[in-house]
């Protein structure tokens, strides 16, 4: 056989396999299906404890928000798939008006400021530097990934986590699961 037949055929092979390690790994680690999750309060007590900081350089106590249904998405202006979802959490913001969405910058202040003047974030939005990754770690984080999101009832208690990229779609369902 010629040898760039050979060799054509082992980037044929080589591409098939990448492709399918992508969707397993995809499909089993990146939004697993966690259910709905009866952990404690004490999950979530270090979030309604704490204080943040808005993107106009405010401390706001995380404890107004309590007793209401919350999405919270941590993400990074480095984090392409957090910048990819941005645009469908500014939707889901917009049109679900019983679950307040709080975006959660690992981040500086001067580099979130310098991306939302591009691209805009249409709903609450704080800065935790290097105390959002212990904060998202505390929320059921254990893999380290960003964005993390989660959401929570207004018991307090963890309803659901998403590693990954959130898909407009699977959040509307999820939501409509858990709410009825």
């Amino acid at each position: 056989m010629n040898k760039n037949i050979k060799f054509i055929l082992l980037l044929i092979l080589v591409g098939i396999f990448a492709g399918f390690s992508g969707y397993l790994i995809k499909k089993n680690n990146v939004n697993d299906d966690l259910g709905k999750m009866n952990v404690s309060n004490n999950k979530t007590d270090t979030l309604f404890k704490s204080e943040i900081m808005s993107v106009d350089g405010e401390k706001v106590l995380f404890s107004k928000f309590e007793g209401k249904w919350l999405l919270i998405n941590f993400w990074a202006t480095w984090c392409a798939p957090c910048r990819e979802e941005i645009p469908e959490l500014n939707e889901f913001a917009h049109t679900n008006k019983d679950v307040k969405t709080i975006a959660i910058a690992i981040d500086d202040l001067e580099s979130v400021n310098k991306f939302t003047k591009k691209i805009p974030i249409n709903y609450s939005s704080f800065i935790a530097e290097n105390e959002g990754v212990e904060l998202s770690q505390s929320l059921g984080n254990d893999r380290g990934i960003l964005p993390f999101s989660v959401i929570i009832s207004p018991d307090k208690k963890i309803e659901k986590i998403f590693y990954g990229k959130l898909e407009l779609n699977q959040l509307n369902q999820t939501l409509k699961a858990l709410t009825q």
